[in-house]
């Protein structure tokens, strides 16, 4: 596997080794003891899926402690702009985001910590978009900054997506006030 560093800290692009021919691929979508050596003894406790149409916004999420979440994700089928924030108060990249495409032919996954607010836009149909996560979903310990916040300035690519009505009411980033 290859693991490189992002422009925010500890945010992690993971490139497993992929092995085809004609017949298709074999590749190791998770490994613990070679990940743990690049992001350390995480224990992931939950696996989640989704299936998105062309344009479908989610995000941008993360998880207040004791709940905070690190996550592992991928795309299984399709494509994604995959988007991270982080929130980490005392952090150097503080308020920065990071945007990668996460696609079914690059095999791409990102390492994504605790203390950062995570979110993707679909850029194909059916698309089929999987995370590991390291701690419990709690309903109280969610939050969510909007996803079109003008302090962030997030490029996406689609136009007008497709989003939930809470992604549609979540608070702006100047008025955030981090627990992380």
């Amino acid at each position: 596997m290859k693991v490189e560093k992002t422009l925010l800290n500890d945010v992690l692009i993971i490139s497993p080794n992929v092995y085809g021919d004609d017949r298709g691929y074999f590749l190791e979508s998770f490994n613990k003891n070679a990940l743990a050596i690049h992001i350390g003894d995480y224990q992931f406790v939950q696996d989640n899926q989704s299936l998105s149409a062309k344009g479908v916004l989610r995000g941008l999420h993360f998880q207040n402690p004791p709940f905070d979440q690190g996550k592992l994700v991928r795309v299984i089928k399709g494509a994604v702009n995959d988007v991270v924030v982080d929130i980490r108060k005392d952090s150097s990249t503080y308020g920065k985001y990071f945007k990668i495409k996460l696609t079914e032919s690059n095999f791409k996954m990102l390492w994504i910590p605790p203390g950062f607010a995570h979110g993707f836009e679909t850029l194909e149909d059916n698309t089929i978009f999987a995370y590991k996560v390291t701690n419990d979903y709690n309903k109280s310990s969610e939050g969510a900054i909007l996803w079109n916040d003008p302090t962030l300035n997030i490029e996406w690519e689609t136009n007008k997506p497709t989003t939930s009505k809470k992604d549609d009411e979540a608070e702006l980033f100047k008025d955030f006030n981090s627990q992380f």
